[in-house]
């Protein structure tokens, strides 16, 4: 089988070593792979299959005349710029960046959700954030047998969605702490460390972060449920790797814990992990480097009668980014959607660089 000449632009960060990872894992048929940044970085070299050996090249729109896929992990700024430029070359563009998601003419996609949308793509696809991906894959299974009325999350999450500096700046705190110094923040506006941030991305100006305002308005786009009511509350917390999430739900009828867990079991992409009398339920720790949503402590809403409640646990940066992106480029071509070279010509009209409140 031919294989197809991929392509991740980024900043060599967390994410575009987790999609090598992850491609060298799945056995992705990629005939070759380059790693593409903004800017060039002859000095940073990373290994595929212990094999190949890949120099960092710099993403100009000529390099992506010979690819097929295009993942991108870089800013939205570098994606507005580059992504519709690698689409008019001819690659199919999977954008990890909130610079198109909420864009009428762009797919949104979970694979385990809405696959079908993948067909409709004009040469960018659109990966969700990370929060609002673990989340829709506990919830659409329910959805489908028992239609959602309304969803309030609070999430825990991992200070690896920000970047390696992030990781550093976390270790770096615990040991200055701990030693009873003084701590400076650099990443966060307060000390992470032994710390709660109920602050991730910029306040909006009903009060809401971009962070939560993305989860409302990405689960209704990739749900294809516009009218659903959603709130959310995103916390920083001084976790390593791995996200975990509070779900409140009310669906139309009542449900029980028995039934969701039935459903859940049966669910592509979870695991259900709940057992509270022996402490079994998802922990991010146990979630790190795994491929699925895991989903525990699922009981009854004694507020209401048609509602239950739910903890969600997955891994940020594997299902929360680069695996979803890779579950997407091969959806897509198992189903004829996304294949080798063909010369794709994207007229891009104003409303597809609209990225809504994402962020």
């Amino acid at each position: 089988m031919e294989g197809f000449n991929v392509a991740i632009v980024g900043d060599t960060g967390l994410v575009e070593r987790e999609f090598i990872k992850v491609l060298e894992q799945r056995n992705f048929p990629a005939a070759s792979i380059r790693l593409l940044a903004p800017e060039r970085s002859s000095d940073i070299k990373i290994f595929f299959s212990n094999r190949q050996k890949i120099e960092v090249e710099e993403a100009t729109p000529e390099i992506f005349r010979n690819v097929d896929v295009a993942l991108f992990s870089a800013s939205a700024d570098v994606s507005r710029r580059l992504s519709p430029l690698a689409a008019e070359a001819g690659a199919v563009v999977i954008d990890n960046s909130a610079a198109f998601r909420m864009a009428p003419l762009v797919p949104l996609v979970v694979p385990e959700v809405n696959p079908e949308d993948i067909e409709w793509h004009k040469g960018i696809i659109a990966n969700p954030n990370c929060s609002t991906i673990q989340m829709v894959v506990a919830l659409y299974p329910l959805h489908k047998v028992n239609p959602i009325k309304r969803i309030i999350v609070s999430t825990y999450q991992s200070v690896s969605d920000s970047g390696a500096d992030a990781l550093k700046e976390l270790t770096s705190q615990i040991k200055l702490v701990l030693e009873g110094r003084r701590v400076c923040p650099h990443v966060y506006s307060h000390q992470i460390a032994f710390n709660l941030l109920p602050e991730t991305d910029v306040f909006l100006d009903n009060g809401y972060t971009r962070e939560e305002q993305k989860m409302v308005e990405e689960t209704r786009k990739i749900m294809h449920a516009e009218d659903m009511a959603i709130s959310a509350t995103c916390v920083r917390v001084p976790v390593y790797f791995g996200h975990s999430e509070a779900v409140n739900v009310e669906f139309t009828s009542p449900i029980t814990p028995e039934e969701a867990r039935k459903i859940l079991a049966q669910a592509p992409g979870v695991r259900v992990l709940d057992d509270p009398s022996v402490s079994f339920y998802p922990l991010p720790w146990a979630a790190s480097g795994s491929n699925h949503v895991f989903v525990g402590r699922i009981r009854k809403d004694i507020s209401h009668p048609n509602g239950l409640v739910m903890w969600v646990v997955a891994d940020n940066l594997r299902k929360g980014a680069a695996l979803n992106a890779i579950q997407i480029a091969e959806e897509g071509i198992r189903r004829g959607w996304i294949g080798y070279k063909k010369k794709r010509r994207l007229s891009l009209p104003h409303s597809l660089s609209g990225e809504g409140s994402g962020g």
